[in-house]
């Protein structure tokens, strides 16, 4: 009994902030997302706001649109160290989001590998919260290159995204990668609603830079904890057109991946995973399930439910929560993994880190006092995060934007199985039934259409970062999107050749 009482203590004693876990290796978005969800559960931490984010509240009056004449030729990146010959084009560097706080983001901007000027624009946002789209999404996940085990030179990513549109990278909020604030307070009041306000203020500023792209369809896509950021900065968009004058943004869909979108469900969903995948055993999911109330007006943790979690982390640990079934890094590089190298987010944060590059991609001019890392250790307390979006999700169903959802089916921490108990709380009847999606005669998922132009498809064998673990599926995943396409259900039906 002494034990269990002790090991009990020792969980609830684990620091909610969310950062905890950047602070020891600044590299897993999903250590983050796990302690940043727990601890809003924790009646420690229930001074963040969880309430909805509503737009209308905002007063957008001071949305500050700077010149940018110039500016685009000097963010021209005309070469990264290592880089490989490339034909497109790519350009990095910062765009103010507040002049009075001196708070400006960093971005990252790779065109087309063809027919730029008509293909779409396509915003990548990585989650956390606190953690890089350049890190992630560009070196590991969408973007044109990878990162050699040397951290000295990059081989192209023949998957990458931008074979599909013109792709944004963005490092939101300040304090996240080379994004910065000259005033200290504004890295200890993050949260949602100024992310989704500064987003916006980036956007219009960068479409300032680039305004070849205001007519341009638009679309967000991302994956984790974007399932906040993306939604709300939809939801900002389409509030700000109808207005603010001559802000248009021709936003027509998003796209989110294994997306925190519900506490409640998102927290189950977890648990069922587990078991259902022989992870932990049917006793610790009935505890778990009977003991633990992840609801916003729930009473935080009983002690019986942090029994049933420990017994769950206890049998995680050792595992790579990203994909149940990957190795994990030991400091070597890993000839087991098939798509992703464990290890790879040492590569990039030595590669990201080098002055060299630095001084190419126009990053870190302000020489930030801190190395970049893949998720932020210098962000305070997360002020604000609504428990939940399916109001935004359905509103912007509503509103007759192109809405998927995908999920990795390898994932352990934002599974299909939560990301399914989160859409039925859309209450939307599907219009086809539940069946599989071909690329190259092969399952490559499992799809499903809902009313309203909702899409949820799985990616077979992918785990959280799908395009790192499934890359040709991914990319066929977003072409059929983009596209406005339906999977391929039937195995002659293919509308893209896979990509030798």
């Amino acid at each position: 009994m002494r034990l269990k009482i002790a090991l009990i203590l020792m969980l609830t004693l684990v620091p909610s902030s969310f950062f905890t876990a950047a602070e020891k290796s600044g590299k897993k978005q999903t250590e983050v997302l796990y302690n940043f969800c727990m601890g809003k559960v924790r009646e420690k931490n229930s001074k963040i706001d969880t309430r909805d984010f509503n737009p209308a509240s905002i007063d957008f009056g001071g949305v500050e649109i700077s010149t940018q004449k110039g500016e685009k030729e000097n963010d021209r990146i005309k070469r990264l160290p290592g880089q490989p010959e490339v034909e497109f084009k790519q350009y990095g560097g910062y765009v103010t989001v507040d002049r009075s706080a001196g708070r400006a983001y960093y971005y990252y901007f790779v065109e087309a590998h063809h027919a730029p000027q008509s293909l779409p624009l396509l915003l990548w946002l990585n989650g956390g919260p606190g953690c890089s789209s350049l890190g992630y999404g560009a070196m590991e996940e969408v973007g044109p290159f990878r990162v050699h085990s040397d951290a000295q030179t990059l081989y192209l990513n023949k998957f990458s995204w931008n074979q599909a549109a013109n792709v944004l990278f963005l490092e939101s909020p300040a304090g996240v990668g080379f994004s910065y604030s000259n005033r200290s307070a504004d890295l200890r009041s993050n949260g949602d609603r100024r992310s989704a306000i500064d987003n916006y203020n980036f956007l219009v500023n960068w479409l300032e830079r680039f305004p070849e792209y205001k007519d341009r369809a638009f679309y967000i896509a991302g994956e984790s904890y974007g399932g906040h950021y993306i939604p709300q900065l939809a939801q900002t968009i389409l509030y700000n057109n109808q207005n603010l004058n001559n802000t248009i943004i021709n936003l027509s869909g998003i796209i989110i991946g294994n997306p925190t979108i519900n506490d409640e469900t998102d927290a189950k969903g977890m648990y069922e995973y587990y078991e259902s995948h022989a992870i932990i055993s049917k006793q610790t999911l009935n505890r778990v399930l009977r003991y633990c109330d992840f609801t916003d007006s729930g009473n935080g943790l009983s002690t019986q439910c942090l029994i049933g979690m420990l017994e769950s982390e206890r049998n995680t640990a050792a595992l790579d929560i990203y994909n149940i079934y990957a190795p994990t890094c030991n400091t070597s590089p890993s000839s087991q993994a098939v798509n992703i190298d464990p290890c790879i987010d040492q590569y990039v944060h030595t590669y990201l880190n080098r002055p060299e590059v630095q001084q190419a991609l126009h990053a870190n001019i302000t020489k930030i006092p801190y190395d970049w890392q893949a998720c932020s250790k210098v962000i305070g307390e997360w002020q604000d995060s609504p428990s939940t979006v399916i109001p935004h999700l359905k509103d912007l169903i509503a509103a007759g934007l192109r809405v998927w959802i995908y999920s990795g089916d390898l994932d352990g921490i934002v599974p299909v199985t939560s990301t399914k108990l989160s859409i039925q709380l859309l209450k939307l009847n599907h219009t086809t039934p539940w069946l599989p999606w071909y690329l190259d005669d092969q399952v490559g998922g499992y799809t499903q259409i809902y009313e309203g132009n909702l899409t949820f498809t799985t990616v077979r064998g992918a785990g959280h970062q799908v395009p790192s673990y499934q890359p040709s599926r991914a990319l066929f995943l977003i072409k059929h999107f983009l596209n406005g396409k339906h999977l391929p259900t039937s195995r002659n039906l293919t509308l893209f050749s896979s990509i030798s």
